[in-house]
């Protein structure tokens, strides 16, 4: 049976079409019918709630316009991301940036007006899974920027702020990358709201705004009390009938593992797909799983009758959040949602849900797979250059890339003898015969001569040694430099690094511009954007707010 990313390739090629019942996302019919089929009003409640959030933002014109739009009938183009440390790695712009080419393209074919939104997913409390954010080097492995983060606290990362030492990593960013051209704009940006005491999504959600406003991106919370009304159905649901929305989540797995492929989910028999927050919304979260007559904490081991935690969900709905399963659910019965913009790993855990949507009556949207992006920079092209290497070679493990280029001849000792010794040696031995009827003492003369010359060979082939292996420390050294820059620790660029490194010798706007202008829309094919182009010049100094 494959790994559950595998289904990912056969559903790039159709061969898994059938486990994703929005329909195939290459094929323009099923991406009209898509559409069609969502449109409607968003609820009032859900459309103030939405309003409501943005306006916390820095006001956008195309953000109020496509809010308007969803109020009276627009579709949406949904992705969504954890809010990760400075926006976390660069897959979270793609799929950002995705979302608004495919939301364009779905405009351009339908006639219909089509909205890009952005979910935060706030509830999740995978805390240390997002504190780090790294940036490349031109020199040396990438730096780490890290936040503590205890992964006991279970806490919805809605509910976390940010710790004083944001500051001291932000110090560190400033002096990594504040000598680059751009820089000051995006330090300006990050620095006003990655602050002490502010919210992780906050921050996250502030720089995101701010970066789409032009696409007038829309970002959507969970965790507003505002859609709390709106989610308590769903775990009413998710409470009530848990048995057999888990048979029906575990009869496609077996479905999907029968076809040779992993479900990405375990699905627990007779446990709920909400998440629990027994101390109160803003505390730990717990999953839940059968016993007796109700369910129990995992973990802690606390049980709750059925009714009490009804209970608990007609007083405060808050008090319930979503899993990775229920989330879709969640999103487009708020959301007219045409089509989800995934990663490779959510393409995955989407094979599991066709039963789940059907149990709730939801159209699944199709299912578009994000851009997926590697920058390669002019000094990185100039590094496969003088190595003789191409960028797809260095993906491959150090290991398996040569220590040298294969062409030319190794000179070592052995070769050096060859090629200086053994003429020199034939030589002599022709002299030997023709001078020594001179007289006596010549043969010693000789066998010196030919022992200094053996030994100064042998000194030139220690150096030539010497020679070669600082070149192979220095070819080893550029290969590394050359693996960080393109496939960190064998990883994708682009789950790795984070946009500040990027934003800050290119430009914020420019960059997003040359992402957007890269993306083609139903297009999954990986592709290498090449900035062959040195960075301009530094621009005048921005005030820091």
């Amino acid at each position: 049976m494959t790994a559950p990313g595998a289904i990912f390739s056969d559903y790039l090629s159709g061969a898994a079409a059938a486990f994703f019942a929005g329909g195939d996302f290459r094929d323009p019919d099923a991406r009209g019918r898509a559409v069609a089929r969502v449109t409607r009003p968003l609820a009032p409640a859900t459309a103030d709630a939405l309003a409501a959030q943005d306006a916390r933002f820095t006001p956008s014109a195309a953000r109020t316009a496509h809010l308007a739009a969803l109020r009276h009938g627009a579709a949406a183009v949904v992705t969504g991301q954890q809010c990760g440390l400075f926006l976390g790695p660069l897959f979270t712009l793609y799929k950002a940036a995705s979302a608004v080419a495919v939301a364009r393209a779905l405009a351009a074919e339908t006639r219909q007006p089509v909205v890009p939104v952005f979910w935060l997913q706030t509830e999740d409390h995978d805390l240390p899974e997002i504190a780090t954010c790294h940036v490349p080097r031109a020199l040396g492995a990438p730096l780490a920027l890290r936040l503590d983060a205890a992964p006991e606290a279970r806490i919805a990362v809605a509910h976390c702020t940010l710790p004083d030492a944001v500051t001291a990593r932000l110090a560190e960013l400033r002096a990594e990358i504040g000598n680059l051209p751009h820089a000051e704009p995006h330090l300006a940006r990050l620095e006003r709201h990655y602050r002490p005491g502010v919210g992780w999504s906050e921050a996250f959600a502030q720089t995101l705004a701010e970066l789409f406003a032009d696409e007038g991106l829309v970002i959507v919370d969970p965790r507003d009390p505002a859609l709390a009304a709106a989610a308590a159905p769903l775990h009413r649901r998710a409470l009530t009938d848990a048995a057999a929305l888990a048979a029906a989540l575990d009869a496609s797995s077996r479905v999907l593992a029968a076809s040779g492929h992993r479900p990405a989910v375990h699905v627990r028999p007779g446990a709920p797909l909400s998440f629990f927050h027994p101390d109160g919304a803003e505390q730990a979260r717990h999953r839940l799983e059968p016993a007796g007559e109700g369910f129990a904490e995992v973990g802690t081991g606390r049980t709750h009758p059925l009714a009490t935690l009804l209970a608990a969900l007609e007083a405060d709905p808050r008090r319930f959040s979503t899993s990775a399963l229920l989330r879709p659910i969640l999103q487009d019965t708020l959301l007219p949602t045409a089509a989800y913009v995934a990663g490779p790993g959510e393409v995955a855990y989407f094979a599991q849900l066709a039963p789940l949507y059907a149990a709730y009556d939801v159209a699944m949207p199709l299912i578009v797979p994000r851009a997926r992006l590697r920058i390669i920079e002019a000094r990185t092209l100039d590094r496969c250059a003088r190595l003789g290497i191409t960028p797809a070679d260095a993906t491959r493990p150090l290991s398996e890339l040569p220590a040298r280029p294969a062409s030319g001849t190794v000179l070592d000792e052995a070769e050096l003898g060859r090629r200086l010794v053994l003429p020199f040696e034939a030589e002599m031995t022709a002299l030997r015969a023709e001078i020594e009827h001179l007289g006596p003492g010549l043969d010693a003369a000789i066998d010196k001569t030919r022992a200094s010359v053996a030994g100064a060979v042998a000194k030139l082939a220690r150096k030539l040694d010497a020679a070669r292996r600082h070149l192979d420390r220095d070819r080893a050294d550029e290969l590394q430099q050359l693996q960080w820059a393109l496939a960190p620790d064998g990883a994708p660029q682009e789950r790795v690094y984070g946009l500040a490194y990027f934003a800050a010798r290119y430009g914020e706007r420019p960059f997003l511009d040359r992402v957007l202008a890269e993306i083609v829309p139903f297009d999954p094919t990986p592709k290498d954007v090449v900035w062959s182009a040195p960075a301009p010049a530094r621009p005048a100094a921005v005030a820091r707010g």
